[in-house]
């Protein structure tokens, strides 16, 4: 079912952030085509609702985005911006890394965000119009230890962000990167409480943050924000100020 609004493609939107985006686009009337390798309770939930369109994609397979790209415009309308959500975690000193989990780090956090640019851009190219958020992460704004493959790839993302907004700008296409901070989601679920304890202290405001403030300045960004493009916007409650 089409929507007046249009379509946003998320990737990775099953769960966690990347759904909890999906809903707040959903709320706004917008149609969204998400996609992610397995399937959750929340994506079985909107089974029913026609303007929500669901397929397991291997991001890193440029055919199969293809493919996932033109049954969601015909199944939803015009595709009207991209949010690049899909990551996973790479935590590991270097130099004992598995050269398999590096590789694979790569191909989701990095290499299928830009298969997803180039294809999605095509089609705002035609509209002349749109937008374009990169879910990144303060990892790559701020180093840690135990964690430079993930650091690079959201750091390269950054790069893209900057350079892709120049080439797009001309064409009324805004592209813009979001650096969350320490929020509540699966990536760290599996931290001890002392640890979070620390992470609230060093953090300025006092707390982690949540998918709902995250979703919102995506969403602002994607609606409010016209005159904001090729731009880092660091959203953790002050823990690199």
């Amino acid at each position: 079912m089409e929507s007046e609004n249009g379509t946003v493609i998320i990737s990775g939107g099953s769960r966690g952030l990347g759904f909890e985006i999906a809903s707040q686009f959903l709320a706004q009337g917008y149609a969204v085509a998400t996609f992610s390798r397995g399937s959750s309770e929340q994506v079985v939930a909107l089974a029913e609702e026609p303007r929500f369109f669901w397929k397991s994609v291997d991001g890193s397979d440029y055919q199969a985005l293809t493919e996932f790209l033109k049954e969601a415009q015909k199944k939803l309308g015009n595709i009207v911006g991209l949010v690049n959500n899909a990551a996973i975690g790479a935590d590991g000193v270097l130099s004992t890394m598995r050269t398999s989990d590096i590789d694979r780090a790569i191909d989701v956090n990095l290499k299928a965000q830009i298969y997803l640019s180039k294809l999605v851009s095509k089609k705002l190219l035609q509209n002349r119009d749109g937008f374009i958020i990169n879910i990144s992460s303060i990892m790559g704004v701020r180093g840690l230890p135990g964690v430079s493959i993930y650091s690079a790839t959201k750091a390269a993302m950054d790069g893209i962000t900057r350079s892709l907004a120049k080439e797009l700008g001309r064409k009324g296409i805004r592209v813009n990167s979001v650096s969350p901070g320490y929020f509540s989601s699966d990536m760290v679920k599996d931290l001890s409480d002392d640890i979070l304890r620390k992470i609230e202290r060093r953090t300025p405001l006092g707390r982690l943050g949540t998918q709902d403030e995250i979703a919102k300045l995506v969403l602002f960004l994607a609606t409010e924000g016209k005159f904001i493009t090729g731009q880092n916007i660091v959203i953790d409650g002050g823990f690199t100020c």
